[in-house]
């Protein structure tokens, strides 16, 4: 490629769209543009980057045994209803209707029609174990997309789904691609971690979140120095501390407390410090009421409690069913004498002694609640997020540290969830019919871009890894119209084609600190400069990216010290 005649529309300016690095740096190189809120174009450059990503997650799916084919975007409504997510999936599905008013979404993912295919054509155990994959866009109506491609409303994703005969099929498959996806990452020059995570719409009954650690990242992950522990916040198992009293405090009784609601109002207020106080929260589980105790200086986890309701739709009750149920306003609410909600405690409040809560009453407070005595649950489990500083619940000795990270890939167990919604059984060694046990694995393929762009980059620019990037080397000649130098790197360029390497060269009628400033902020692993000093003495300037050494090889030499950098950075 000659950048004279590339469409590379580089920019020296941040965009003000832009909050995060990643965004920055690919709308200044000239890697995307935005059409709409979550909608982006991917031009020459970052497409050659997905290109590239595209191709290393085939050759390593491949290499499983995997099998790659398309599946369609426009899927009927009936297939979503029969899994039951038509209406769970709420909001982020897109909906359309045909000129015959049928009902379809576009594929926000696309379970329910691999379900329904391999149901159709898999009828005995000779057919088990299968693995398909797909790479396409996906829609997903987000409420605020934000970060780019990080969080969009059209994405380009990697999803694979396997079908095996019982779980400790599902079990093997699930181990190769866990593994697959290592090397994926790997090659793509991204230090990942898996981390134990909720199955959230997707369902199933075992799932890992592949992680890069960014500042930026929308997910929470804690994660065990001492024994490698990791899970998303969602997920963490939050080990209960003792309750921080051992004796009860006498009679519970009422105190008042006007204008009091709040956790720290009321610490200031009573002078009871939060750890002793339990806060009521009210949420609708599928429409029914129930009622969640936490310890006062702990945060919900709603995953966890959805998970402990079974439920397919969490909300937070609104204020005028939390009065109805308690008989007073938003912040008096409490857990003694409630009756028609179902109370779910987390395991720190079990046992609690000389406790505060809402009296179920305007402006007052219960003191001196006791557990057994004064109220109960229902269902007593972790409810609660874990947080830096928490006992590791793998090797209960270190504590555990907090970490932001950006999703890029997923991995989940499904069971038998979509193959009993939807028929897909098989015939097993003795006739007798058995559901597939399903597996699916997603790899947020735009994303990947802007995690690469998060974990390698500089004040100038992208660094990009050889693997990944849009072109490997860019040859500069100094003045494009002086008649030796662009002959000399025409003739690098040439070769470096010719030896296999991706090239640029930067034919420009340019000043050379703009070529350099462009090369940078775009980010070629290597540059190789054509000047009338070192050309003089028949040699050329290479310059990495990564750690800015320069070299000065002989014009003869020039391809080999360039494959020998290459070879050496693509080993991960």
């Amino acid at each position: 490629m000659r950048m004279s005649e590339a469409f590379v529309p580089t920019l020296r300016e941040v965009p003000a769209e832009a909050e995060i690095v990643s965004h920055q740096l690919a709308l200044r190189a000239g890697l995307l543009r935005r059409s709409s809120a979550g909608v982006y174009t991917h031009l020459p450059l970052g497409y050659r980057t997905l290109k590239k990503i595209m191709q290393i997650i085939r050759e390593e799916l491949d290499a499983i045994g995997a099998q790659e084919l398309m599946l369609p975007i426009v899927q009927p409504a009936e297939l979503w209803r029969a899994s039951g997510r038509w209406d769970a999936y709420g909001a982020e599905m897109f909906r359309l209707k045909d000129r015959h008013d049928r009902e379809y979404c576009l594929g926000p993912t696309h379970e329910e029609i691999i379900t329904a295919l391999v149901g159709a054509e898999v009828d005995s155990y000779r057919q088990l174990p299968l693995s398909l994959y797909q790479i396409q866009n996906k829609y997903r109506d987000e409420i605020r997309p934000r970060f780019g491609v990080i969080r969009g409303r059209e994405f380009i994703m990697k999803d694979a789904y396997s079908f095996d005969r019982d779980p400790e099929g599902l079990n093997e498959t699930y181990e190769r691609f866990f593994r697959a996806y290592q090397r994926i990452f790997a090659r793509c020059g991204l230090t990942v971690h898996a981390v134990e995570a909720d199955s959230g719409a997707i369902g199933g009954s075992h799932t890992h979140e592949f992680m890069v650690l960014a500042e930026v990242g929308e997910d929470r992950i804690v994660h065990c120095p001492q024994c490698g522990y990791a899970a998303n916040v969602e997920k963490a198992v939050a080990v209960p501390t003792p309750w921080p009293v051992t004796a009860s405090g006498g009679q519970a009784e009422a105190v008042a407390t006007p204008g009091v609601r709040t956790i720290d109002e009321l610490e200031a207020f009573l002078g009871v410090p939060a750890n002793r106080m339990i806060k009521t929260l009210f949420y609708l589980a599928d429409g029914e009421p129930v009622a969640a105790l936490v310890r006062g200086d702990r945060e919900l986890n709603e995953v966890k409690l959805a998970t402990a309701l079974g439920a397919t739709r969490l909300e937070m009750a609104p204020p005028e069913r939390i009065e109805e149920l308690t008989g007073a306003p938003v912040g008096f609410s409490g857990p003694v004498g409630l009756s028609g909600v179902r109370i779910v405690a987390d395991h720190e409040v079990v046992g609690a002694l000389d406790a505060v809560a809402g009296a179920n009453a305007a402006d007052a407070h219960l003191i001196h609640l006791d557990w057994g005595r004064d109220f109960a649950a229902d269902v007593a489990c972790d409810l609660r997020t874990a947080v830096p500083g928490d006992t590791c619940p793998s090797c209960r000795e270190a504590a555990l540290e907090g970490a932001s990270g950006i999703e890029v890939g997923q991995v989940f167990q499904l069971g038998t969830k979509y193959s009993e919604a939807l028929g897909a059984r098989f015939k097993d060694a003795e006739g007798k019919e058995q559901p597939i046990w399903m597996g699916c694995y997603g790899i947020g393929v735009t994303r990947t871009m802007a995690a690469i762009i998060e974990q390698h980059h500089d004040d100038d620019g992208i660094i990009w890894p050889v693997t990944v990037a849009p072109y490997q080397a860019i040859v500069v000649p100094i003045k494009a119209t002086d008649a030796d130098q662009m002959e000399a790197a025409k003739k690098v360029y040439e070769q470096l084609w010719t030896a296999g390497i991706d090239a640029v060269l930067d034919d420009r009628d340019e000043r050379p600190g703009v070529k350099f400033k462009d090369a940078d902020l775009i980010g070629f692993p290597v540059r190789i400069t054509v000047g009338p000093k070192a050309l003089a003495e028949g040699r050329v300037e290479v310059r990495w990216r990564d750690n800015r050494r320069e070299e000065r090889p002989l014009l003869s030499e020039v391809v080999g010290v360039v494959q020998a950098g290459l070879r050496e950075r693509a080993r991960f």
